[in-house]
């Protein structure tokens, strides 16, 4: 109830919350997509690779007066560069996928870090980008996150099918001439949007688990994408705001405690779905 009461009365708290949910719908959108796909891991390496462009662009705005320009805006540079690679050297390259992701994810880490060093003063932002404080996300912020939404719903709304078929069935989609190479890399800067728009929300450490753990649970109960992405948007909604709500009561940072309800739901819902697998198992027996 403090935390409602509180919501009338803070502008940072309702800028917080609209953020949260805005970053849900490309959440559980996307997120459909990566689990469908089986590319998690590469979410992780885009995930961590954004650190390189935030450190760059604090690095710049720091040292060399780029007042007008964001770490957010460096996040969304090194995530579609990262994306770009990925896509690149998997359609052109005889190295192995997993060695390019976890190059790229070393390699932006470690910029990160060299950035951040070189920049004079305290580093405050840090810990926000790392592990999420989505009450401090600000107007322009909050602008950019809807600048992203709505790039991600129009992508996916115009190439629905090309991408479900290079999920579901890659062969498949080659032989009815869809450009595969071309649709796996737009995912994956789908993907890297995505992230962008949920930096504050949990963080760079964080945001994998909400990417996945909501599509997860809604897979459980739904049987077609477009399904999936709705329910896995709804439920990311719904605990971004039971984690700012909690955390705010309980004064607990709010990118770790919406990951422990999602990690709770997700729990739950294996547990439910093993306990119906059992009881239903019986059933089919006698029936043949």
């Amino acid at each position: 109830m403090d935390f409602w009461t509180a919501l009338t009365q803070y502008a940072f708290l309702r800028n917080a919350l609209l953020a949260g949910i805005l970053a849900s719908l490309a959440c559980g959108v996307v997120g459909s997509y990566v689990v469908s796909r089986r590319i998690t891991v590469i979410a992780g390496s885009l995930a961590h690779s954004v650190l390189g462009g935030m450190g760059a662009a604090f690095y710049l705005r720091v040292v060399h007066g780029w007042s007008w320009l964001h770490p957010m805006h460096g996040a969304v540079v090194a995530a579609l560069l990262a994306a770009l690679i990925i896509g690149w050297m998997r359609a052109h390259s005889r190295e192995r996928e997993d060695t390019i992701i976890s190059a790229l994810w070393a390699v932006g880490m470690a910029g990160g870090i060299l950035f951040l060093f070189r920049t004079p003063g305290y580093k405050a932002d840090l810990m926000t980008y790392l592990f999420g404080n989505i009450v401090m996300v600000d107007v322009p912020t909050l602008h950019l996150v809807v600048a992203l939404d709505l790039l991600i719903l129009g992508v996916v709304l115009l190439f629905y099918n090309p991408l479900l078929a290079v999920c579901f069935d890659e062969e498949f989609a080659r032989l009815r001439g869809v450009n595969v190479s071309f649709f796996y890399t737009l995912l994956l800067c789908l993907t890297a949007l995505t992230i962008v728009t949920l930096i504050y929300v949990v963080g760079v450490v964080l945001v994998i688990a909400l990417v996945t753990l909501p599509v997860a649970v809604a897979g459980r109960f739904t049987r077609k994408l477009w399904q999936m992405m709705l329910l896995a948007a709804l439920l990311s909604a719904l605990l971004t705001i039971a984690g700012l709500g909690v955390s705010y009561g309980s004064d607990l940072p709010t990118g770790a405690t919406t990951i422990l309800l999602a990690a709770a739901v997700y729990v739950v819902a294996q547990l439910w779905a093993a306990w119906r697998e059992r009881r239903l198992r019986p059933r089919a027996g006698v029936g043949s």
